[in-house]
């Protein structure tokens, strides 16, 4: 049974920092893409980040430069470091496993303050 379950989501004040990690289970996660997708009320769900199974990221482009998403194939754990946080970040973020099948987390709930 595949799981991904994320962590470290909560209320932050606009300007702060947060680290999200995800944690999968059932997968053999040194070869899947990660990624880390959110999706804000109202709003379409939107990529964040991707690392691929050989260490590259790609970013959207509202995030580069902001955040910083890494891997840790001996934990099967991937994270996602968020900075200056905007009130436009609050979203529940999506922790996503790609290779030949797509798995999705429960998604863990971050909202921005001003």
């Amino acid at each position: 049974q595949v799981q991904l379950v994320e962590f470290g989501g909560g209320l932050v004040q606009a300007g702060g920092s947060l680290r999200l990690s995800c944690a999968a289970s059932g997968i053999n996660f040194g070869d899947y893409a990660m990624g880390w997708y959110r999706q804000a009320p109202g709003k379409q769900r939107e990529l964040v980040a991707i690392i691929h199974s050989g260490g590259t990221t790609t970013y959207a482009d509202s995030m580069k430069g902001r955040c910083s998403i890494s891997r840790d194939n001996a934990k099967n754990t991937v994270y996602l470091q968020v900075n200056s946080l905007k009130p436009e970040d609050t979203a529940i973020y999506y922790c996503n496993a790609v290779w030949r099948k797509a798995y999705w987390g429960q998604g863990t709930q971050v909202t921005v303050s001003s």
